[in-house]
């Protein structure tokens, strides 16, 4: 029984931390776009 908790718990963590990576790299996507469109306006 005591195998299945830690299982489970380290399971949750991991669960826990790519989730809160991906919003992570999602968020990044975003403000490199924004530096992409900046570069590109000031080249008009």
């Amino acid at each position: 029984m005591k195998k299945a908790s830690w299982l489970l718990a380290a399971v949750s963590l991991l669960m826990t931390g790519l989730l809160a990576g991906c919003h992570t790299v999602e968020g990044f996507g975003k403000d490199v776009e924004r530096g992409g469109e900046s570069i590109q306006n000031a080249a008009k």
